[in-house]
C-alpha cells in the first residue's frame, strides 16, 4: 500500500515539479533575456515590420491612397526594369564591384588577422591593431575627402609632386579606369583592419597544444599556419563568405555615391545609385522598390546555394 500511494503521489506531483523546475530555469536566465531584449525589439521595428511594405513593389503605390487603396499592377514594374536601356549596365557595374570586395577585400581581414597572431612583441601588435582600427570610426565623407585632397588634380598633394618631379599628373577621381581600384583600396584601408577584429577572436580560442605539438613533429612556422591555422579560421571564413554572398547586389550607397561623377559614370552607376536617382529624386517608389525586392531575391539564392555547398564541403553553413 505504501509503495502504490507513493508512485501515485509521484504521478500527480511530476507536473507540478516539471513547472517549478521550468520557472526555476527561466529566472534563472531572465537577465540574459533582457540583454537581447533591445536587439530582439531592433530586428522587429527597424528589419521585420518594414518587409510589409514590399507590397508596393506590385502597386502603382500613392501615398494618398495608401497601400489598401493604390491600385495593384502586378509584375509591371518587374518587366520595366528588365526593359530597362540601363539595366544591364547597372547589373554589369553591380557584378564586377562585388567581385572586386569578395576577391580583394574579403580575403584582406584574414591576412591581416593571421599576420598579427604571428607577431610576438605585444606592445607592438597593439600598436599595429589599434591603428588599423582607427579607420573604422571615419565616414565615407571623410575617407573620400582625403582622397580627394591627396589627387585632385591640379591641387592635390600627391599631383603636385608628381608634376614637380616631371611626371604625368594622375586623374584619379575623374578617369573611369582608375574608379574600381580606388573604390576596392578605399574599403580596404577603411574596413579591413576592423573586419579582422573576428578571425584573430576566432584564432585566440585555437588550443595552444596544436601548435607544440605541430613544433614537435618538426612543423617550421608556414606549416603551422597551413595545418594549424588557417583550419582553425576555416568555419569562420565559410560562414562570412556565405553572409557576404547574401550582399553581393548591395554595393553601398555613400562611399559610391560620394565617388561619383559625371564623368565615371559609366562605371560607377550601380543599383543603390539608381534606386536613389529613380526612387527619391523623381518619386517612384513602387518602381524602386521592386528593384531593391530583385537585389534581395539574388541574395537569398545566392546564400542558399552557398549554404548547400558548404555543406556538401562539411561545412556546418548559416543555418
Amino acid at each position: 500500500m505504501r509503495n502504490e500511494s507513493t508512485v501515485e503521489i509521484r504521478r500527480l506531483g511530476s507536473p507540478l515539479l516539471r513547472k517549478s523546475s521550468s520557472l526555476k530555469v527561466w529566472k534563472r536566465g531572465l537577465p540574459l533575456y533582457l540583454m537581447i531584449l533591445p536587439g530582439l525589439l531592433f530586428f522587429l521595428i527597424f528589419r521585420y515590420l518594414p518587409m510589409g511594405g514590399i507590397v508596393i513593389a506590385f502597386q502603382d503605390y500613392s501615398p494618398f491612397a495608401g497601400f489598401t487603396g493604390s491600385e495593384w499592377v502586378g509584375f509591371a514594374h518587374f518587366e520595366r526594369l528588365f526593359g530597362e536601356a540601363d539595366f544591364w549596365s547597372l547589373l554589369k557595374n553591380t557584378l564586377i564591384l562585388s567581385a572586386l570586395n569578395l576577391f580583394l577585400f574579403f580575403p584582406a581581414p584574414i591576412v591581416i588577422a593571421v599576420v598579427l597572431n604571428e607577431v610576438r612583441v605585444q606592445w607592438f601588435k597593439k600598436f599595429v591593431q589599434t591603428a588599423i582600427y582607427m579607420p573604422h570610426f571615419l565616414s565615407w565623407v571623410v575617407v573620400v575627402g582625403i582622397t580627394v585632397i591627396l589627387f585632385a588634380t591640379q591641387e592635390g598633394a600627391i599631383n603636385k609632386a608628381l608634376a614637380d618631379a616631371g611626371f604625368a599628373r594622375l586623374e584619379i577621381m575623374t578617369d573611369p579606369k582608375y574608379f574600381r581600384i580606388v573604390y576596392v583600396l578605399q574599403n580596404v584601408w577603411k574596413e579591413a583592419g576592423w573586419n579582422a577584429i573576428i578571425f584573430l577572436a576566432a584564432l585566440a580560442s585555437v588550443d595552444p597544444t596544436l601548435y607544440e605539438a605541430a613544433v614537435v613533429d618538426g612543423a617550421n612556422r608556414w606549416k603551422q599556419l597551413w595545418y594549424v591555422t588557417l583550419p582553425a579560421l576555416r568555419s569562420t571564413i565559410v560562414i562570412l563568405f556565405i553572409l557576404r554572398l547574401g550582399h553581393v547586389m548591395d554595393i553601398g550607397f555613400e562611399h559610391i555615391y560620394l565617388l561619383q561623377n559625371s564623368l565615371n559614370l559609366s562605371v560607377s552607376d550601380v543599383f543603390d545609385t539608381y534606386v536613389y536617382r529613380t526612387g527619391v529624386l523623381q518619386g517612384e517608389f513602387s518602381y524602386t522598390t521592386a528593384v531593391g525586392l530583385f537585389k534581395s531575391c539574388i541574395g537569398l539564392i545566392l546564400i542558399v546555394i552557398a549554404n548547400k555547398m558548404s555543406k556538401k564541403a562539411g561545412e556546418e553553413g548559416v543555418y
